[in-house]
């Protein structure tokens, strides 16, 4: 053995060494149960010879049998054993890892209540169930009352459940699904004694877990967002499809009797999966299509069920013969159908995104189409491009030459943005628009304006009241010099060290694994928030992948994306794009620290020498740097709003961050008839930024928010 090989070995042998150490010190619990269980395996010849062909068997193993025979010991002792020496692997591995995570996010001392309590309790409550249930005709409650079991699979699961409240949303809610999915489908499905400690430790080990883990508990938000609607659907689609496929692959004999008869044949189970698979992925992501196919086919399955249950009643009546083995199953497995049937409906709000082609036909629909024509034509502000996003509608003016766009809520017509006019119309394109409104009993309001609109609305009598604060960066002078752009300098500085490079493209045109990361990355920042995504002014990634729109990634020499800007255009007049609107914002919490301050410069440069006259940072809903206590009742209603709703969304810490980049601010107002409009505008701001929110709901968290 050469020199080099023996170094090599050395080193790895002492990297390994040095994982065990770090393992046993962070997770001694974990790693003794692991070691003990994998010594008595060997000493007990439990590795290569089946446990439960000893004679011992009955004096190791836990059950019913074993409880009421006075072996209490076989509580302590079954956990360190395996069925078969097989069940070795996914034993001590399923509890390295469920106890290990426990003991990570807990600690040793909760983690091992925890995990103890757990298959204690968990194999208590399964033995009593049985012992409840043995005699009341039952026969798989009678089977199983007279098994034996061994495993720590009860204690683990209890842990990781326990452990999973500790997790941010989605990841809790993805963990808990994974396991409700495994052993939902485990209980019914096969139905061994195992499979009913399972199901009776994440039972009771999940609604207990916010108590049980303490301070480190995440709080839960007002309800399902949209991503957890979407997962919760997925995951009983998944279950179902499991299932199938369990009960084709392995038919058992579980709580509600034998898959013969009940089970898909092979073809009928092969387009099921040709069916599902595609569906899973566009749920996942929020198809429309997708949620219409997954209707369909629990519609069809439910229907099926119906159909038996009549068949079933009309044989009673009549006094016919039918056979009823397996019916128990089916109805059950009908029964989930069902359930998912009714989650699909009640989630159809989270499925919302249209097929490609659908938005690309909308991209070129003649709404849009004439949107992108007068905006490129006569110029907008710096919001004007979000007048061209899905869910407007749109006020065209009779000579078809000016447009105003609008969301039509609670009674209410919200106009977004200045109107797209020639110069010198604006006021007559607004005053058509409330003519429209007034004859369509609609109340009309405009929302983010600038100063040009408010005075075309002062010569109708309307008043306005200042919701926002624009802040744009002139790039013709733009210089990173001095203490003010420290903070600047220093990103971009980093950046270089750390060989982090800028790339200022088009989001539809990157490959699969960078828009899996840019996808990941805006998972990550929406899991963080107590409310669903905002919208309106506020776009997200599928605003960000329309080719118009230019997009800002921080990527490593290892291709890891670091952090996401968005970047709408801003058109001056006569087809030319004279600036960028800042939009989208996603930062990895774990990535280069200062990704925003590198993204946000690299793009001034970027636009810059692209021949862009400025940039503008948005303004944040509700946020602006004006001094003084407000006076008005409007004012100061925006003021307590801005203050419930910071803890949510930020709006008040991202207008402080952007002004490290020394802008000039721009107000931007809602305009309006009178203060007699001002409830229903509220209302209807409130459905267009949160169209998926409930006023209750909505109500429940501001009372939520002054509670603390």
């Amino acid at each position: 053995m050469t020199e080099t090989a023996s170094a090599g070995l050395l080193a790895g042998g002492g990297r390994i060494r040095g994982t065990v150490a770090v393992l046993r010190q962070r997770l001694p619990f974990t790693s003794s149960v692991v070691l003990a269980m994998l010594l008595l395996a060997v000493a007990t010849g439990a590795l290569w010879s089946a446990a439960e062909d000893r004679a011992a068997y009955p004096f190791v193993a836990y059950g019913l049998p074993s409880l009421e025979a006075g072996r209490w010991w076989t509580m302590l002792t079954g956990p360190f054993f395996a069925v078969i020496p097989w069940y070795y692997l996914p034993m001590v591995g399923s509890f390295a890892l469920f106890a290990g995570f426990a003991e990570w996010q807990l600690g040793t001392r909760r983690a091992m209540a925890v995990t103890i309590g757990g298959q204690f309790v968990s194999v208590l409550v399964a033995t009593q169930f049985l012992a409840l249930s043995r005699n009341s005709g039952w026969l798989w409650a009678e089977r199983m009352a007279g098994s034996l079991d061994v495993g720590f699979s009860g204690g683990a699961l209890a842990a990781v459940a326990v452990a999973s409240a500790t997790l941010r949303p989605p990841w809790r809610l993805r963990l808990r699904a994974g396991l409700c999915v495994y052993a939902g489908v485990a209980i019914i499905y096969v139905g061994t004694l195992a499979d009913l400690v399972h199901f009776f430790a994440l039972a009771l080990a999940i609604p207990l877990g916010k108590r049980l883990v303490g301070p480190r508990g995440e709080t839960d938000t007002a309800g399902p967002n949209v991503r957890e609607w979407r997962l919760l659907i997925v995951a009983g689609l998944l279950l179902l499809t499991v299932a199938e496929v369990v009960m084709f692959l392995v038919p058992g004999d579980g709580p509600f009797g034998s898959a013969d008869g009940v089970s898909l044949t092979a073809p009928e189970l092969a387009i099921l999966v040709l069916l599902v698979v595609p569906m899973l992925n566009g749920l996942r992501k929020g198809g429309r299509v997708a949620w219409r196919w997954a209707v369909a086919l629990s519609v069809f399955v439910t229907l099926q069920g119906l159909a038996a249950a009549t068949v079933i009643g009309l044989a009673d009546v009549f006094g016919g013969d039918y056979d009823t083995a397996g019916l128990p199953l089916f109805f059950v497995d009908n029964l989930l159908w069902t359930v998912e049937l009714i989650v699909l409906v009640a989630g159809r709000h989270a499925f919302r995104v249209p097929s490609r082609r659908r938005l690309r036909r909308h991209a070129q629909g003649p709404g849009v189409a004439l949107a992108r024509t007068l905006l490129g034509r006569h110029g907008g502000s710096t919001l004007s491009w979000m007048t061209t996003w899905p869910r407007n509608t749109y006020f065209v003016r009779e000579d078809g030459r000016s447009y105003l766009a609008y969301r039509r809520h609670a009674g209410v017509a919200v106009a977004l943005g200045d109107p797209i006019a020639p110069d010198g119309t604006a006021a007559a394109t607004v005053t058509e628009f409330a003519a429209m409104c007034e004859n369509s009993g609609l109340v009309p309001c405009v929302f983010s304006v600038t100063e040009a609109t408010v005075a075309a609305t002062a010569e109708l009598g309307w008043q306005h009241v200042q919701v926002a604060e624009d802040n744009v960066l002139d790039l013709a002078d733009l210089e990173f010099r001095g203490k003010a752009w420290q903070d600047v300098r220093s990103a971009l500085n980093k950046a270089a060290k750390q060989h982090i490079d800028f790339r200022l493209v088009r989001l539809a045109d990157q490959p699969e694994p960078i828009l899996a990361q840019v996808r990941a990355l805006s998972e990550e920042w929406m899991s963080g928030k107590g409310m669903p995504e905002m919208g309106f002014t506020l776009g997200g990634l599928d605003e960000a992948m329309d080719p118009a729109t230019r997009v800002g990634l921080a990527v490593d020499t290892d291709g890891v994306v670091h952090g996401v800007t968005s970047w709408l255009p801003v058109y001056t007049g006569a087809g030319q794009v004279g600036g960028w609107t800042l939009d989208v914002m996603r930062r990895s919490a774990h990535g280069f620290r200062p990704v925003m301050e590198f993204l946000i410069a690299s793009a001034c440069l970027a636009f810059r020498e692209e021949g862009a006259r400025f940039v503008s940072l948005s303004g944040a809903p509700l946020a602006r740097s004006a001094a003084g206590a407000p006076t008005r009742t409007i004012d100061r209603t925006l003021e307590s709003l801005g203050r419930v709703m910071e803890p949510y969304y930020g709006f008040r810490s991202l207008h402080a961050f952007k002004a490290k980049f020394q802008p000039r601010h721009v107000p931007l107002y809602l305009a309006f008839r009178d203060e007699a409009d001002l409830p229903r505008i509220g209302l209807a701001l409130s459905r267009a930024y949160l169209p998926d929110v409930r006023l209750r709901e909505l109500a429940k968290l501001v009372s939520s928010s002054r509670g603390r």
